[in-house]
């Protein structure tokens, strides 16, 4: 077994990082959370991660609108390593991770995305399943490559497309399964039973 120590990365409300806080202080995932960065000034995320006493800022990722690139990557990477992060996690982190970042916490950046990828990775994953007609959709964790939603996938967590579904509500029914997936691939991590081999992660 491994302590994590985690950097989470977010944009938004934050209710992932919220169920990994649940799960350290419910005592089923040994690991701690020692910054919380968010690229939006008042993003909730930070509201969360101050509350729980969590060192939690505003990270400024000017001038890129979608990626984390050139001096704010620079500056993430150092304020993490200087926190004593080894995971970062990215929970609603709605940027683009490039190879700098990657190469400072090698197969240690996890992201959860609302759909069973490989399916339907990008934006509002839940109503491009509803427009296609899908009967299951789902949630994923996987660590993070040089793609889009394209890592090695650890977790999946299937969720029934129901015939009278809106986006709305089939998000709703998504975001709980990813409430309980985010911890279950951190467990997976701490007790060291992962293993990448090529694209594949194997669970002892």
């Amino acid at each position: 077994m491994s302590k994590l120590h985690l950097g989470v990365l977010g944009s938004g409300a934050g209710s992932n990082m919220q169920s990994i806080v649940d799960a350290i202080e419910a005592g089923t995932l040994d690991a701690d959370i020692k910054i919380v960065l968010a690229d939006v000034a008042d993003a909730k995320i930070l509201e969360r991660g101050k509350k729980h006493g969590i060192r939690s800022e505003y990270l400024d990722c000017a001038p890129w609108k979608t990626k984390l690139e050139g001096p704010a990557e620079d500056r993430c990477i150092e304020i993490l390593k200087a926190a004593g992060v080894d995971t970062v996690v990215l929970a609603g982190f709605m940027r683009i991770i490039k190879p700098k970042l990657l190469a400072a916490f090698p197969n240690r950046v996890l992201n959860i995305h609302p759909a069973l990828l490989p399916a339907f990775p990008g934006v509002h994953s839940w109503t491009q399943a509803l427009d296609y007609g899908c009967k299951v959709a789902g949630v994923t964790v996987h660590f993070v490559d040089s793609g889009t939603d394209s890592g090695p996938i650890i977790v999946q967590k299937a969720v029934p497309v129901l015939e009278d579904d809106t986006p709305e509500t089939l998000h709703a029914r998504i975001q709980v399964q990813e409430h309980l997936a985010f911890p279950e691939a951190l467990r997976l991590l701490a007790s060291d039973s992962l293993t990448i081999e090529g694209r594949r992660v194997r669970i002892k």
